[in-house]
Formats: C-alpha cells, sequence, structure tokens
C-alpha cells in the first residue's frame, strides 16, 4: 500500500509502517492457534445479557491460515412470545439480517460484472440508469460506479434512502420527484464528489438498480445465481423466497426499544424478521428504512420492472444469510477470490476492493468518520488502522480489512488480517440501550459502539495475541 492511503497526522509513520508490513510481528502471532479458547468464550459469553449493554444473543467464528479453527454461539435469536413456543438458541445455522456486511457482497457482484467487462469502475453512471445524475452543486462532475461503492459520490440519503418498487430512484434526484426532500440527496457545495466521504445507504440503492439495468434481472435473484451460489449461500434479500430450512432458522434482531422509547429493564421488543414462524408469500418485500419507518410495509413485485429501483432489496444492508454462509465468504477472500477450488473473484478484483479510495485527512476535514469508526474507505470494503481512532484491539495494534453492520439492532463484522489468511466474522443480535442517546453505548478507546469494541478486542486478543 502507498504511503499516501495512510492517515495524516502524528501517528503516520507508524500506522503505514504497521500497514506495510503485514508479514511482520503484528501478523506472524496471528499465525498461532487461539491462545486461548477458554478464555475467548467466557469473553464473549459476558457479553450475552438482558440489561445495560449487554445483548440477547451473538456467534463469532475464527479463521487460521484460510480455515475454521474457533466458534462460538451463545444466547438466543428468539425468545417466545406466546403459551407453547420455545425460547431458540442461536447455532451457526441461525441466519441474520447481516446489516451493511452485506454491502460487500454487493460490492462482489459488482466486480464481477466489471471483470466480465459489462461495466467500468469508472463509468459514468448515467450512461447505465437512463438518466442525468448530477448533484447539481457540481453539475459537469460526472458520478461514477467507483464513487458509488466508495461513499465519495456526494449523493445523501436524506429521510429515506428505500422507496417501493412502483418508483424509479429518478424520484430521489429530480426537483419534482416525489422523495426528492427539497435537494436533501445531495452533498452541499464543500463536498466534492470524489473528494468528499460520507456513509450513504443510497449508494448501495443504486449499485443495485445498475446490477439489474446491466444483468436485465431483478437484483435478488441475480445475486443468487452468480455470487451467493458460487459460495454455497442459500440467503436471500426477500424473506418469502427462502427456502423453508432458511426460513425455519431465521433470527430476530432485538432493542429494548418500543417506538422510540427505550426501557432498558423491560422485555426484549422485536425490530424485524419477527414472523411467527410464518412465512411471509413469494415475491412480495418489504421496504426498509430502520430510522425512518414510514414506508414499513409489504410490497408485490408482480409488476416490478428490472433496472428502475432495487432500493427496497436493500442492497446495502439486507442480505438473510447464517453464520457459516458468512464464514464461505470470509474463506473466499482469505484464499484469493477462490473458494472450495473455484476462482469467484479475480485476485485483481479483491486487490482493487481493499485499495484506499479516500482517507480522512484532519487538515483538510474531508469527510465525515462517522465517530472515528472509519478513517478510510476502499470498494464496499475498508480498512481498520490499528493504531487509529478505528481500532478494534485495546492493547495491540492489529490492521484489518472488511466491514461493519448496524442495523435495527443488529452488529455485524468480517474482517481479515492483511498479508495473512486469518480473518473472523461475528453477529450479534441486540441492544438494550439507545446506540447514540446513552453515553454508556460509545466505545471506550475506539469510534466504535462498545459492543464493536468488546467483541473485536476480545476475538483480536484472544485469538490473534
Amino acid at each position: 500500500m502507498d504511503l499516501k492511503y495512510c492517515l495524516i497526522g502524528a501517528a503516520t509513520v507508524s500506522l503505514c509502517i504497521a500497514f506495510l508490513l503485514p508479514q511482520g510481528a503484528l501478523a506472524k502471532k496471528a499465525m498461532d492457534p487461539p491462545r486461548d479458547a477458554k478464555a475467548l468464550t467466557a469473553r464473549l459469553d459476558a457479553m450475552v445479557g438482558h440489561e445495560g449493554t449487554h445483548v440477547p444473543g451473538l456467534g463469532a467464528e475464527v479463521y487460521k491460515n484460510g480455515k475454521k479453527v474457533y466458534t462460538h454461539f451463545a444466547g438466543h435469536r428468539y425468545f417466545a412470545e406466546k403459551p407453547g413456543q420455545k425460547d431458540l438458541p442461536i447455532t451457526p445455522d441461525t441466519r441474520f439480517r447481516a446489516a451493511s456486511v452485506s454491502k460487500m457482497f454487493t460490492g462482489f457482484t459488482i466486480m464481477q460484472l466489471v471483470d466480465e467487462g459489462k461495466i467500468r469502475l469508472d463509468q459514468d453512471v448515467s450512461e447505465i440508469l437512463g438518466f442525468p445524475l448530477r448533484n447539481p452543486n457540481y453539475p459537469d462532475t460526472p458520478i461514477t460506479i467507483r464513487m458509488l461503492l466508495s461513499h465519495t459520490s456526494s449523493l445523501r440519503d436524506g429521510k429515506l434512502y428505500a422507496i417501493p418498487p412502483s418508483y424509479s430512484v429518478r424520484e430521489f434526484f429530480v426537483r419534482d420527484g416525489k422523495f426528492y426532500e427539497n435537494g436533501d440527496h445531495f452533498a452541499p457545495a464543500g463536498q466534492a464528489p470524489r473528494e468528499y466521504f460520507k456513509y450513504s445507504n443510497i449508494n448501495y440503492g443504486l449499485l443495485g438498480t445498475i446490477i439489474e439495468k446491466v444483468a436485465g434481472e431483478r437484483f435478488d435473484l441475480y445475486q443468487k445465481k452468480h455470487i451467493l451460489k458460487q459460495l454455497d449461500i442459500k440467503g436471500d434479500y426477500t424473506v418469502g423466497n427462502l427456502s423453508k430450512g432458511a426460513f425455519k432458522n431465521l433470527g430476530v434482531i432485538y432493542q429494548k426499544n418500543n417506538h422510540g422509547k427505550w426501557e432498558e429493564n423491560g422485555p426484549w421488543i422485536p425490530q424485524i424478521d419477527d414472523y411467527q414462524g410464518k412465512q411471509p408469500p413469494k415475491d412480495q418485500v418489504k421496504v426498509q428504512n430502520p430510522d425512518h419507518r414510514d414506508l414499513d410495509a409489504f410490497y408485490s413485485l408482480e409488476d416490478y420492472q428490472p433496472g428502475t429501483n432495487a432500493t427496497f432489496f436493500s442492497p446495502q444492508g439486507g442480505l438473510r444469510i447464517s453464520y457459516d454462509e458468512l464464514g464461505h465468504a470470509l474463506q473466499m477472500i482469505l484464499n484469493n477470490g477462490k473458494y472450495r477450488g473455484k476462482q469467484v473473484l479475480r485476485p485483481g478484483a479483491l486487490r482493487e476492493m481493499m485499495t484506499t479510495q479516500w482517507t480522512y485527512d484532519p487538515a483538510k476535514q474531508n469527510g465525515d468518520t462517522n465517530r472515528g469508526s472509519i478513517e478510510a474507505y476502499g470498494l464496499a470494503m475498508y480498512p481498520i488502522f490499528g493504531n487509529g481512532t478505528s481500532r478494534g484491539v485495546k492493547d495491540h495494534a492489529l490492521n484489518l480489512w472488511g466491514h461493519t453492520g448496524e442495523a435495527y439492532g443488529l452488529l455485524s463484522g468480517l474482517f481479515v488480517v492483511p498479508g495473512t489468511k486469518n480473518g473472523f466474522l461475528y453477529m450479534m443480535n441486540g441492544e438494550a440501550v439507545a446506540e447514540d442517546d446513552d453515553p454508556r453505548s460509545e466505545g471506550k478507546f475506539s469510534g466504535h459502539y462498545v459492543w464493536e469494541e468488546n467483541i473485536m478486542d476480545a476475538i483480536c486478543d484472544e485469538a490473534f495475541f
């Protein structure tokens, strides 16, 4: 990695050296087996509970030399709500709505299309979408696929970033559009495309629409036939289209939040995917805007025209995937794009995804670091710098590449240690206190939430040091 991609500031030299020497002391220790599996298990179990910063359930997997060496699952994916029902535990087959870890799969799909020569990373998306898409504050700057993947497009979520299938994504961006929101989907002057980073889910709704336009097929169906099938993943963005077995293992995401009212000592309240064992009809989607649930209802796909609006599939966060299936993707990354002998992605495509496109410069204030949790970003993946505010380990410097996820109370992550065949994944399904309004949710040594800190520190400290 070029020095220009490293953080600018007091820690520049040490951070860059750490990242440029992945086979050095940091990574060398990571080749050893877990120092103490019992200690890791105890730390993970301590996170599970029913008050404060505990979570209702979690699971984690650790990979060394490309192979799974540790798994642990604790707590529940479902709490009984009616007489005769039973609490259900989290298992390796439990699948959750994985939140923003889903972005990696949209990125994988885009990179496959790039490799096939069907699109170009620096292509103007207007050419594909069929309408001019420009930030009115920067009318002469094309918005490209690379910008969408790296959140440097100057597009913003606004109040809503997922809309029903009967509408076109144009409605976000034209002045008379139903979802224009007074231009809130465009960054103001001073936050130029390519130059300024702002994490925005609408970028990935557009990428899903681009996939449809190029492939001539619905986003969910195309991804199932390609990247998901190649990775032996039986996941789906449409709950009604899951197999019976996959639906049976679908987990519920909880918070102690009832329509905006938090009660730490109250019951766990289902936030999404609480279907009471009754699977929704096929080809129906539920529009998902976690922070604004104005359109939180089911819509039929009967008359949907692929290539007009894939936002309702939630390409940014809606993949229902199990722990073990997420591990298939991790194996693919660790083995240079191969999974069980199949070349799913070219090594060059993965290198492109893990090449920094934007890095925060404190002097220029060139982006929003999301409380310091994101200091740089690639293409649907980003680095965690071991000596930065995004660090995942308290007492050691360990660089990582991957992605976190957060929505409806679920917190997820998939990361690899660069220069090794080591990595880990996790998903936990709830919170008893408010993420942003309760000071207990703040990380103690990083810009991450305390839950993310606790699980990443436990895994990396006990498994890699």
